[in-house]
């Protein structure tokens, strides 16, 4: 399945390195394991998948948990849009970095997916703004991410 965040010529395309930068400032980098919001042990930049109290990386590792993280997710994604390649950098790594942070199974499911399959991208985008709480509450980091994110994504809207 094709990746539109690396080429082997060139190594990161622009939307590769769009979404290294936005979903790490998002996410920021701890390189020691800490509970999130939620309690789930993560470590590095969000990553939750095996992290276990006690567990420590250094700045190279995060950076590769990062990336295969991202071509990971990006793969399932792909999996749940209909053309994948018709939507703008902006707007895909919008999504990314929201199934990134929600899962790709919520991707999946989501009215977001639905819409952006249905050819409404605008649609798809403002959805973005509804995945603002873990645990049940409202997260004030996740606001401004989806605003980030829902941003990110209109400016790939024609």
């Amino acid at each position: 399945m094709a990746s539109r965040l690396k080429n082997a010529a060139v190594g990161l395309t622009v939307a590769g390195s769009l979404a290294v930068g936005l979903i790490g400032g998002f996410e920021g980098v701890r390189t020691h394991a800490y509970r999130d919001v939620v309690g789930v042990p993560t470590v590095c930049f969000g990553e939750t998948r095996g992290v276990k109290m006690g567990d420590k990386y250094t700045m190279d590792e995060c950076r590769g948990m990062l990336g295969q993280a991202l071509v990971e997710f990006e793969t399932g994604m792909r999996k749940c849009m209909k053309m994948p390649d018709a939507v703008p950098d902006k707007s895909y790594v919008a999504f990314l970095s929201f199934s990134y942070n929600v899962g790709v199974g919520a991707f999946c499911k989501s009215t977001l997916a639905k819409k952006l399959n249905a050819g409404d991208l605008r649609g798809a985008c403002n959805e973005l703004p509804h995945w603002n709480t873990a645990g049940g509450r409202i997260i004030k980091g996740l606001v401004t991410r989806r605003a980030e994110e829902r941003k990110l994504c209109l400016e790939g809207v024609k």
